[in-house]
């Protein structure tokens, strides 16, 4: 079970700003820029995004379309949407997730889950 399972199933606080049956979202407790959201599925099926755009491309889709709204409503409406895929490219949570990131973003705000 990832820590992204636990806080699904409330075993683990976090400050969830959007759920549906399918998609959960909450702050980072880490956060790299002033809006530091993570987009979450609620299925442990896929480990990263390339699994997931393989295996259920509309959820996928849903994904991104939360985090646009979270964007329009959190922030101005743009942002940076970052997917980390492997170990080396900074995921260390691996139940797929994007990193929504606005609201005056600097060189290191990459994220890194």
């Amino acid at each position: 079970m990832s820590i992204f399972s636990a806080i699904i199933a409330r075993d683990i606080p976090a400050d969830i700003v959007f759920e549906s049956d399918t998609i959960i979202a909450f702050r980072d407790i880490a956060p790299r820029a002033p809006i530091h959201l993570l987009v979450v599925p609620k299925s442990e099926a896929y480990a990263n995004v390339v699994e997931l755009a393989a295996g259920d491309p509309a959820l996928l889709a849903e994904l991104v379309s939360v985090a646009h709204d979270l964007a329009r409503e959190h922030a101005d409406g743009e942002f940076r949407l970052i997917f980390n895929t492997g170990a080396n490219a900074g995921q260390s949570v691996f139940h797929v997730h994007a990193h929504v990131l606005a609201g005056g973003l600097t060189e290191g705000s990459l994220g890194g889950e």
